[in-house]
């Protein structure tokens, strides 16, 4: 079993997210000690956002491109590469004003791409990256879990199931700001929902 974990905090260290995504990975590897474990931390390693040179190398035929553009095209395919090869993917989630971080929309942007990991037919877009488990740590300051305020979970599992990535769990660390001892009960409670999700 390959795991791949994507830290998507924009801090390198110290981010509840990441801690989360740590707790996940490491009851994985309890569970299936053969696992291989590789961890991307997109704060270390920042992935360009999608811009006009992005979209203009991506839309360039591969023989045509740049020096430039062909290395450009090349950081996304490290990323899509990471993510066909892996057989549970792992996301640290934190949330930024409700919505998801930059670092975790340019990994999604980038290992989104016709022809390779979805592709269109006579029935409409069909995701190429089937067979995944994807485990989504969502770390927030407040209580969003199954409100209209939580834009994040539906907007994930619609982008991820676009892809063929369809069996997404979910694990909670929230009300993280709420002072006192919600930080320790978040993880508690968080800790519980994985010993029953990682089986």
């Amino acid at each position: 079993m390959n795991i791949l974990q994507i830290n998507t905090s924009a801090r390198s260290s110290g981010a509840h997210s990441t801690r989360l995504a740590d707790c996940i990975s490491a009851r994985l590897r309890a569970r299936y000690p053969e696992a291989r474990l590789e961890v991307r931390d997109l704060a270390r390693e920042p992935h360009p956002v999608l811009d006009a040179p992005a979209l203009e190398a991506l839309m360039t035929p591969a023989a045509q491109r740049t020096a430039a553009q062909a290395a450009r095209v090349a950081l996304d395919d490290a990323l899509i590469a990471q993510v066909q090869a892996a057989d549970v993917i792992v996301l640290g989630v934190p949330m930024y004003n409700f919505g998801v971080s930059v670092q975790l929309k340019s990994w999604l942007d980038a290992i989104a791409r016709a022809g390779v990991t979805f592709c269109y037919g006579a029935a409409g877009p069909e995701g190429l990256l089937k067979g995944k488990t994807v485990y989504l740590a969502l770390a927030r300051g407040g209580l969003y879990r199954d409100t209209p305020a939580d834009t994040q979970v539906p907007y994930l599992k619609h982008m991820l199931a676009f892809l063929g990535m369809t069996d997404v769990r979910c694990i909670y660390a929230e009300g993280l700001a709420l002072g006192g001892d919600a930080l320790d009960k978040a993880f508690a409670a968080a800790a519980a929902e994985i010993e029953a999700c990682v089986v």
